[in-house]
């Protein structure tokens, strides 16, 4: 990629998504806009991007951008946040809410496999709980939506005894049964935008997203987490990411790595 495209790309990722892309990741934007030069006629990478240059239409830069993020996600990732919301944080919500209604929102998930982790604890309780996931991927969401995962992507977290239960072989894929796949609404949407409609969360997992960001966009995204999330809500990160930038508003929990607890109004502005 030339210097111009790339410096181009550069500017569009952080420009629209937030999203840092450092000159020691140019060869992976590269290899992940080779499948889009083909899809989209173009001869090669350098191609597409002096076509994105030209003002080409905004699906085709969106195109491009989607490939350079997609994140990689696995059912359950790291296991223990997951384990964290199901044993302690639903319940203890759930106690304090009318009707014991939950709302969780799945920030940047990607192709749904977080999506879906959330929501089989919540069926399996029997838990008045709503699932809102949303990503700037349209084509990840049109995966997520869809429920068909591989081989290798359902062996990716789940145990035998979760995917017999929440999946149906279909060939050689595996499909989202019904009652799952209707527990989870998927949308499209920018974390720097506004939050998803229907009011404020009570739970919202953002893993491995803010670490990628420019540091301006970054304090962008967590004004909307922030604002997006119910006092005493609870916000999971990646385990090793952190909210520097606002450490009046997320205190962390003693012995739970990325998980921490919006204060309450009062105390803001106490602080």
């Amino acid at each position: 990629m030339t210097p111009e495209n790339l410096h181009h790309l550069q500017s569009l990722l952080v420009s629209r998504t937030g999203f840092l892309l450092g000159a020691d990741r140019a060869h992976l934007a590269a290899h992940r806009l080779g499948p889009v030069a083909r899809r989209e006629g173009y001869s090669g990478v350098d191609g597409l991007m002096d076509a994105v240059r030209a003002e080409a239409p905004a699906a085709l830069a969106w195109s491009a951008m989607e490939a350079v993020l997609n994140p990689e996600t696995w059912f359950r990732r790291d296991r223990k946040p997951f384990a964290t919301f199901a044993r302690e944080v639903l319940p203890a919500i759930a106690r304090v809410r009318p009707e014991g209604r939950v709302r969780v929102w799945s920030a940047g998930c990607a192709s749904g496999q977080e999506a879906y982790s959330l929501a089989m604890p919540a069926l399996e309780s029997e838990a008045n709980v709503e699932v809102v996931a949303t990503d700037l991927s349209q084509r990840a969401l049109e995966k997520a939506k869809s429920g068909f995962y591989t081989q290798f992507e359902v062996q990716r977290g789940l145990s035998a005894r979760q995917l017999l239960n929440w999946f149906d072989q279909s060939e050689d894929m595996w499909e989202v049964k019904p009652r799952l796949r209707s527990a989870v609404s998927f949308a499209r949407a920018n974390l720097l935008d506004e939050p998803p409609p229907g009011g404020r969360f009570d739970v919202i997992f953002c893993r491995y997203v803010l670490g990628d960001m420019a540091p301006e966009r970054r304090a962008r995204a967590l004004d909307v987490l922030e604002t997006a999330l119910a006092d005493d809500g609870c916000l999971f990160l990646g385990l090793d990411e952190s909210v520097g930038e606002r450490p009046d508003s997320f205190r962390p929990v003693p012995g739970r790595p990325g998980v921490f607890v919006k204060a309450p109004a009062a105390l803001r502005r106490a602080a």
